[in-house]
């Protein structure tokens, strides 16, 4: 939760590389450097108090939330439960300050604008909390997952994680803006996170219904997997976990995956930020959309249109034969084929009709003499 807040406030300031660099896993040490429009000296004090954002000018900027934080509370909460320092220089800025949480120490610095928070030993005020932390290794993973969430939606970012001064994962800025294609840029950021074989196995998708747009790309179905780990569905560039952009991804696959296959995507939903809610959550991971059932049709007809092209096609390969496909060998005449265990009994019990009136006087004789015909033949 830290990282991902810290890593909202970096975008929110227009960064175009952050590093993130953690020790046992965050809880000793979690340090988020940007290259931001930073905080001014005077404002520095201002960043600590609770519920104080400058992202919210006034009330209908607050039904219309086009940032990824705007709640005030993520600095002050973190500040409460550990050893943090706030370092920031806007670039009309000559020096950097350092402002110590603890205790309202402002101190200059040496800094290239942007700004670094440094979170030590997490939780070292309320060792009860502490207790409920995993091992390092899963909460690097939590880490490490919070990031990559980040990545696949800011293709114009790049993004670096180091783990006890070692570089763990780097995903480069595949992005200018005003340069080159947004959805060729997406494509080389998603193959950079989730791998080269998940584009390969995939279809891109674009749709658009009123005010709804639908982009990204869908796994075939023979990509699908056990668990749904490998679905990511983004509102705004914000990622969220949403049971109508969820059913409605599972309901495009009813038809393509049997028993409980899970299909892997990558979507990205636009739309006017007044018709979506997303305070709804203290995380911000879930959000309420105006009208559900338009978002749901238009990600339904999104995921169909898109794997009805590989899907007809599959069909059409199945329905051709072998002698007309690329390679097939045109001059082999066709297999027989096999005989089914039916078709063999059947063809034993075929008996020419000239042996037929032996075989009824035979019968008849056995009857005759009080013998069962049955145990006699």
């Amino acid at each position: 939760s830290v990282v991902r807040e810290l890593v909202d406030n970096a975008l929110d300031a227009g960064a175009t590389q952050i590093s993130v660099r953690l020790s046992a896993g965050g809880v000793r040490l979690i340090t988020v450097e940007d290259d931001g429009s930073g905080i001014p000296q005077d404002e520095l004090h201002v960043a600590l108090r609770r519920h104080a954002t400058s992202k919210i000018m006034n009330l209908n900027e607050l039904e219309t939330v086009a940032t990824m934080g705007f709640r005030g509370e993520a600095l002050a909460a973190i500040a409460a439960v550990s050893d943090m320092a706030l370092l920031s220089r806007p670039a009309a800025q000559e020096n950097a300050y350092a402002l110590d949480a603890r205790s309202g120490v402002l101190r200059p610095v040496a800094r290239s604008p942007g700004t670094t928070v440094e979170v030590k030993e997490l939780f070292f005020s309320t060792p009860a909390r502490r207790k409920f932390l995993k091992t390092d290794a899963t909460e690097l993973a939590h880490c490490i997952e919070s990031v990559r969430r980040h990545a696949l939606a800011r293709p114009d970012v790049g993004f670096a994680v180091w783990h006890e001064g070692r570089l763990v994962e780097q995903w480069r800025a595949t992005f200018v803006p005003g340069q080159g294609d947004s959805r060729d840029a997406l494509a080389r950021r998603l193959s950079d996170v989730l791998g080269a074989d998940f584009v390969a196995q995939s279809v891109a998708l674009q749709h658009r219904a009123g005010p709804v747009t639908v982009t990204g790309r869908a796994g075939l179905p023979d990509t699908a997997r056990a668990r749904a780990d490998h679905q990511y569905c983004y509102v705004n560039g914000r990622f969220v976990r949403d049971k109508v952009l969820s059913h409605a991804a599972r309901s495009a696959y009813e038809d393509l995956l049997h028993g409980h296959k899970q299909p892997v995507y990558a979507l990205y939903v636009e739309i006017d930020p007044a018709r979506v809610d997303v305070n709804v959550h203290p995380t911000k991971i879930e959000v309420r959309f105006r009208d559900s059932r338009e978002v749901h049709q238009a990600v339904r007809h999104a995921l169909e249109n898109a794997l009805a092209v590989p899907r007809a096609a599959a069909l059409g390969a199945a329905d051709t034969p072998a002698a007309t496909q690329p390679g097939g060998a045109g001059n082999v005449p066709p297999r027989r084929p096999p005989v089914q265990p039916w078709q063999s009994w059947q063809a034993q019990t075929a008996i020419p009709l000239e042996e037929r009136g032996h075989l009824v006087a035979d019968m008849q004789a056995l009857w005759g003499s009080g013998k069962d015909p049955v145990r006699a033949a």
